[in-house]
């Protein structure tokens, strides 16, 4: 008995032979739904134009189910040879992950999310706070030592996610590197990257590992960021630390993603990219959640009405 649902027999409309892809219908829970493919796709394709070399013979497989192959890899954590059959080759989706990563499409959608979601919560495209932390993953044994490191503190080998967040938790920049860096090192690398993408970044809250002289003058004088601190006043009890929660809540989200629980890369690069696929991915379930909300009532300050019931009641009752 098959696994997957034999095709049917007019399924011919994409070129490369014996692949339905443009036939396919969702069926993983990693799947883009129809109200998210139709905030997604406008972007992709936008940025995909501006990001275009030269013009060429067009994609055969369906853009929708080459993201969906993206999605279902980052979000189930599996190999690119066990993709299933539904969707095109895996060498194919492959070798399109591969090609739009280098040129940076991921990164382009990002942007445009980010963008979009400000908007709709009433905030400026461009931020004035962000928020920097860090977080170790632990490596596979596809992972060379070359790019990898020991964390003596958490005594984990493996690679080291460096994040910039602005206040609503949206991602601004990244940095990978092996565990066995330094966060200050961690984040003049990231913010050297944010500079050349936002210029009305004011302030910056991290953690005391940020602490010191040396990155607080850096951040001034290179990029015009006021580095500040938020400590913990009390080292062995739970607190809700002032903006610092927002950054931990973006890791959060994307330790769902089942591929980034573990390093599974072989490059600092495929590493970046699949942060960067689940944000884009977490953006676009939440951008669509915006423009599909029905307007709500306030719930203070509005028309009193009183209920049928009571205004069925004689007045003198």
């Amino acid at each position: 008995m098959p696994v997957y649902p034999v095709a049917p027999l007019f399924a011919t409309r994409c070129p490369s032979r014996g692949c339905w892809c443009r036939d396919r219908v969702p069926r993983y829970p990693s799947d883009l739904s129809d109200g998210q493919w139709k905030v997604l796709e406008p972007l992709a394709r936008a940025v995909m134009k501006e990001l275009v070399i030269a013009a060429g013979r067009p994609m055969a497989h369906d853009l929708r189910a080459m993201v969906d192959a993206i999605a279902y890899v980052t979000r189930n954590g599996i190999e690119w040879r066990a993709m299933p059959a539904d969707f095109p080759p895996w060498d194919s989706v492959y070798a399109f992950y591969q090609r739009w990563n280098a040129r940076g499409l991921p990164q382009g959608l990002v942007t445009r999310l980010r963008d979009g979601l400000r908007r709709h919560q009433g905030r400026k495209a461009g931020p004035t706070g962000c928020i920097i932390d860090s977080q170790i993953v632990k490596c596979a044994d596809t992972v060379g030592r070359a790019t990898s490191g020991y964390h003596g503190g958490k005594k984990i080998t493996g690679r080291g996610r460096h994040l910039i967040v602005d206040t609503e938790g949206w991602l601004l920049a990244l940095a990978v590197t092996a565990a066995s860096a330094s966060d200050k090192a961690g984040a003049r690398l990231a913010a050297a990257r944010l500079i050349a993408l936002l210029a009305t970044l004011k302030i910056m809250w991290a953690d005391t590992g940020y602490n010191g002289g040396p990155l607080r003058d850096w951040m001034r004088e290179t990029a015009g960021i006021t580095l500040e601190i938020v400590a913990r006043t009390s080292p062995h009890a739970f607190q809700v630390l002032k903006r610092r929660w927002v950054v931990e809540r973006t890791f959060g989200w994307l330790m769902r993603y089942r591929r980034l629980a573990r390093d599974y890369e072989r490059t600092i690069h495929h590493h970046e990219a699949m942060i960067y696929w689940a944000t884009v991915f977490i953006m676009t379930k939440r951008l669509t959640r915006y423009e599909t909300r029905q307007p709500q009532p306030p719930r203070w300050g509005g028309e009193r009405t009183r209920p049928a019931q009571q205004a069925a009641l004689p007045t003198g009752s």
